[in-house]
């Protein structure tokens, strides 16, 4: 299981952290991703990570603002994300998959979301 959190109202130009906290699986085995989900719009690849955290890849949009990062000893992920936009307003999801990827079908289990907003 996958538990999000950290999410929030920001302003423009303002920073979160969000979190996912693992259970029930050997954390460290698995590649994990970030994925959004904004009103109307299709769930999109964010950041992913390695089982290692060596390989690491973003979306152009976030490309130099968010960080992705694991602790596998605490079986945690997390997302830095600073100078965020209104654009970057969604629920955000933690994922957790077998293989690296960016397509939203490769990841198998899923957290709840967190949602993010971001005010202009």
């Amino acid at each position: 299981q996958l538990q999000a959190s950290g999410g929030g109202l920001v302003q423009a130009g303002g920073s979160l952290r969000l979190s996912c906290a693992a259970s029930g699986r050997i954390f460290s085995n698995y590649i994990m991703g970030w994925f959004r989900q904004a009103p109307g719009k299709s769930r999109e690849f964010v950041a992913g990570i390695s089982w290692n955290g060596l390989n690491i890849g973003y979306a152009d949009s976030v490309k130099g603002r968010f960080t992705i990062s694991r602790n596998n000893a605490k079986n945690t992920l997390y997302l830095q994300m600073n100078s965020l936009k209104p654009e970057d307003t969604a629920v955000y999801y933690c994922a957790a998959s077998s293989r690296y990827g960016t397509d939203a079908g490769m990841y198998d289990t899923w957290g709840q979301g967190t949602q993010v907003t971001v005010s202009s």
